[in-house]
């Protein structure tokens, strides 16, 4: 039985963090999108992902193998929730509740994975992991802030909360067979024609047209960068460490969004933001600063008992 060391603990936590704070710079990116369609220039998003992703899969050798049974509700559960669902709670919250409020119920995500996360890949949650996961989200609220919303605002902020979950909790039962290629593709792919049958139903397709360099360059690092390269390291990370620990590297995507928006122009964080960040810290060394576990291995012949 193989076990982990540090060293190569801390590796498969590394794509996770840069993948959240992919997304979390996407935050200061989509700012340019607000007067654009929006399922129209998701569905354009996902499709270009989908083809990098395909293309770069090719190019590494890496199979991607068909869905079969019920792996076909599972992934397609991961493109209705994490991709589209999320996406309309978002834009439908902000205009019921500042966007800190979405933010911050998306910042809770850490609780759900550390609690459910667990039972799907059979086995307890980590008491560490509860205990850090609270911290985390502690620090998440101190970046983002709270702001003012209504009953409507509380139900769509709930939705996002749901729905980023779903993104990582419905691809634990295919991670195993897909790896984060397979789960990315298929995520990405099924998400796009979701979308694509949105825009059809209820907007202009040829809206698309009146998109300006600026518009376009921010799709294209959407699709690039936060789609296909962030899909990747995210289920990567998750696969490798389990949904519980990986939950808590949400925490980084507020702090990247702090950051995205200092280096744009918006100004030097204030010292609740900074204080946010020591508690995001303080709480992703407690959850992930546990001593590393051997890791499982599938079908292992058990050992004989010693006489």
């Amino acid at each position: 039985m193989k076990t982990k060391t540090p060293s190569t603990a801390f590796r498969d936590l590394v794509p996770g963090i840069a993948g959240m704070a992919l997304v979390g710079s996407s935050v200061t990116v989509s700012r340019s999108l607000v007067d654009a369609p929006l399922f129209a220039v998701q569905a354009a998003r996902y499709t270009a992902a989908t083809l990098l992703l395909l293309a770069l899969a090719r190019a590494a050798r890496v199979p991607v193998l068909r869905p079969r049974g019920r792996e076909w509700l599972w992934l397609a559960g991961i493109a209705a929730t994490g991709l589209v669902l999320f996406n309309v709670a978002v834009v439908r919250g902000v205009a019921h509740a500042e966007p800190a409020v979405i933010a911050v119920a998306v910042a809770s995500v850490p609780i759900l994975l550390g609690l459910i996360g667990p039972f799907l890949e059979g086995r307890r949650p980590s008491r560490q992991v509860l205990l850090a996961a609270p911290v985390v989200v502690a620090g998440a609220v101190l970046v983002e802030g709270t702001g003012r919303t209504d009953a409507a605002g509380v139900a769509w902020a709930a939705l996002a909360l749901g729905c980023e979950a779903g993104f990582t909790l419905l691809a634990v039962p295919v991670l195993r067979r897909h790896g984060a290629w397979g789960v990315s593709v298929h995520a990405v792919w099924m998400g796009a024609v979701m979308l694509a049958g949105l825009t059809v139903c209820t907007e202009r397709p040829s809206e698309l047209l009146r998109l300006g360099a600026a518009q376009w360059a921010a799709a294209g690092y959407l699709a690039v960068m936060v789609t296909a390269v962030a899909f990747l390291l995210w289920y990567r990370t998750v696969a490798a460490v389990g949904s519980g620990r990986a939950g808590l590297l949400t925490g980084v995507a507020p702090l990247a969004a702090a950051g995205a928006g200092a280096l744009t122009g918006g100004g030097v964080p204030g010292p609740a933001v900074w204080l946010g960040l020591a508690v995001v810290v303080t709480g992703l060394a407690l959850g992930l600063g546990s001593r590393p576990r051997p890791a499982p291995v599938p079908n292992a012949p058990r050992e004989p008992a010693s006489p």
